[in-house]
């Protein structure tokens, strides 16, 4: 008789972090890690799957070869898997390591999307994630999808946490030094990283002295400038909504969804966050393009759309779905 294996192992890679958590039978989570974040582009793919062993190991599973499979079915949720090719070169660098006895790698922004759809529901909606970046997908119950490239700058992005912390130094930048419109960001934003201004900001930020991994921080420091009624900041959070409209509604266009009655499905850090200015505009321009849409923001962690997929692969009972939803509330 054959060993019986847990079902699935759940992979959510992000730009800042990963996670896993290995799935029994019956939907519970026998054991979860974490790691640092998934960068195919800037590590290569070999490198950047050994962050997942990492999180593997960080959960108490060998991550090698010797042990044999870990899991009926690999489920892999991945940043920066933005193309079929990105999606296949990762597939085959995970099969190698020989963790289930079948793999999927879909981008991340399907997970988000399959936690956003209840149990036994089609796979019918949009989703859209803007954390560190920002991405977007649509999908039908016949198959068809919508996608963006979402590779930066090149493929038309703008927003996410990092952008919207670049934004915000252009801005407070310019109000300081007086080409640009006055905002109160030119006092918040050096003064969170130690400085008195933002010239001293910008000279320690050139010179490496503040680490750019610390811009992220920035982010709720705009927020709460815009929150106070801060011109320039809140005009780029409603510049940052109306991305996420645009977004949603040329995905729904796309599968001819727009008229219909259809989730969309909001997350990431800067979404997931609930501020006002940012969430009810997206609710109103969405109202005026796709009226019959359902918005939902998931909080939950990535790592659960990932899982649901792998039990979607499997059949699992509703009962499985049940208890892995409850796990992570």
């Amino acid at each position: 008789m054959g060993v019986t294996l847990p079902s699935v192992l759940a992979i959510d890679a992000g730009n800042s972090k990963t996670d896993v958590a290995l799935l029994g039978p019956d939907g519970s989570v026998l054991c979860s890690g974490q790691a640092g974040g998934f960068q195919p582009p800037r590590t290569g793919v070999a490198a950047a799957v050994d962050v997942l062993a990492e999180a593997i190991s960080d959960a108490g599973l060998p991550a090698g070869r010797a042990g044999g499979p870990l899991a009926q079915r690999v489920s892999a949720c991945l940043a920066n898997a933005d193309f079929p090719v990105e999606e296949e070169q990762l597939a085959r660098e995970i099969e190698r390591r020989a963790w289930g006895r079948t793999t999927a790698v879909h981008n991340d922004t399907f997970a988000l999307l399959r936690s956003g759809l209840p149990t036994g529901a089609d796979p019918c909606g949009v989703a859209v994630v803007c954390g560190a970046g920002i991405n977007c997908v649509g999908m039908t119950p016949d198959g068809r999808t919508a996608r963006f490239p979402a590779v930066g700058r090149i493929s038309g992005d703008w927003g996410g946490g990092g952008g919207l912390a670049e934004e915000a130094l252009w801005l407070a930048a310019r109000s300081e030094d007086g080409r640009g419109a006055a905002t109160e960001l030119a006092l918040a934003l050096p003064a969170h990283l130690g400085h008195d201004s933002m010239a001293s900001l910008i000279e320690a930020l050139h010179l490496g002295r503040v680490p750019r991994g610390r811009l992220h921080e920035l982010t709720p420091v705009l927020f709460t400038v815009a929150a106070a009624g801060d011109p320039p900041a809140l005009s780029l959070v409603h510049r940052q909504a109306d991305e996420v409209v645009a977004m949603a509604s040329v995905a729904l266009g796309r599968l001819g969804l727009l008229g219909q009655e259809v989730p969309v499905v909001l997350g990431g850090s800067v979404l997931a966050a609930g501020h006002p200015q940012l969430n009810d505009r997206i609710a109103e321009g969405l109202a005026g393009r796709a009226p019959l849409a359902r918005i939902s923001v998931i909080t939950a962690p990535p790592v659960l759309g990932a899982a649901l997929l792998g039990l979607d692969a499997l059949g699992s009972p509703p009962a499985a779905y049940e208890k892995l939803r409850a796990h992570f509330g």
